[in-house]
């Protein structure tokens, strides 16, 4: 078997939002299982960090994400590997790094999918980068928008960020204010970086039935919604549960201000495959809250690995691995 490499460019030639949330929700829909999917491990050193995440999809195949960070120098270098589960030969090489972006606002529209109102939705974002701007596409593709409201600090931020998705026809304005984009929104996305680590969005702005995706809290020592907020969700769906519960600083400094935390976290693995409820009321304040998971790395790399087979994108590796007797 030959490996096939897909850089960064060729990831974004084949990628389909449609195709990704599909692959996601087959993904999701299989049972939790830590054994398969092992929390990811963090080799740090004096402003550097190494991340792996690693799984066994049930889709014929396993692998793992590299992230490799320099604090000092604002870079990092993502690397996917997806080896056959029988064969066990080195299937694909994929630059990581639009795949990392991808695969989070796939699985956030998912998420949206089975915990907000079927109906065209008024979303609030929170951002405009990148993330943001992936999170609305998404979304677009998954379920009805009637508005799409944004704030961001840097006015001219906010304007690139209507710019490059006025191919949606969506209604879209700019705000002034974090709050004026969350007020009456049907769905609040957070996807900016907070200063100093400082929330971004404040419980005291939610109002009943709202959906909030939170993607921009992964480590103990970032912060993105405020402890209000935690204690007013009624549900916390999380892709990975107990990362969510023990390695976020929102929950972290929830669970220190006293906040009951018992009760309110569930998968979404099981909410996707209908085992645990993810809205309990049209009243209730939902959050998905996203680390993200090899369950994501593997299911959409696979997906752009069978588009590029197809479309016949990506170099061949001359040379490969080979398999070895033990």
């Amino acid at each position: 078997m030959s490996t096939l490499f897909l850089t960064d460019d060729d990831v974004r030639t084949v990628f389909d939002w449609c195709a990704a949330i599909d692959a996601l929700r087959a993904a999701y829909s299989a049972p939790d299982d830590p054994a398969r999917f092992p929390s990811r491990t963090m080799a740090r050193a004096e402003g550097r960090w190494l991340r792996t995440l690693s799984g066994i999809s049930a889709g014929g195949l396993m692998g793992a994400k590299l992230i490799a960070a320099s604090i000092a120098t604002r870079r990092a270098s993502y690397l996917i590997s997806l080896f056959d589960q029988e064969t066990v030969e080195l299937v694909a090489l994929l630059d990581g790094n639009s795949v990392t972006g991808f695969r989070t606002a796939a699985t956030s529209a998912l998420a949206v999918d089975v915990l907000a109102p079927h109906e065209p939705l008024r979303v609030g974002v929170i951002g405009s980068g990148f993330e943001a701007q992936h999170h609305v596409r998404a979304l677009a593709a998954a379920r009805a928008l009637s508005a799409v409201t944004v704030f961001s600090p840097n006015p001219a931020s906010r304007a690139r960020f209507l710019d490059r998705l006025a191919d949606l026809a969506l209604p879209m304005t700019a705000a002034d204010g974090a709050p004026e984009a969350v007020a009456g929104a049907d769905l609040v996305v957070c996807a900016a970086r907070a200063r100093d680590e400082q929330p971004t969005l404040c419980g005291a702005w939610l109002e009943p039935g709202m959906t909030v995706v939170s993607i921009g809290s992964t480590l103990p020592e970032q912060r993105e919604l405020d402890t209000e907020a935690i204690a007013r969700a009624d549900v916390i769906v999380a892709d990975n549960a107990a990362e969510v519960a023990h390695d976020t600083g929102d929950l972290i400094a929830a669970s220190r201000a006293g906040v009951d935390l018992a009760g309110k976290i569930v998968s979404l693995a099981d909410v996707v495959s209908g085992r645990m409820p993810g809205r309990p009321s049209t009243e209730a304040v939902v959050v998905y809250k996203s680390v993200g998971s090899a369950v994501q790395d593997l299911a959409v790399a696979g997906m752009c690995v069978r588009r590029a087979a197809t479309a016949q994108a990506g170099t061949v590796v001359p040379v490969g691995v080979s398999p070895v007797l033990k």
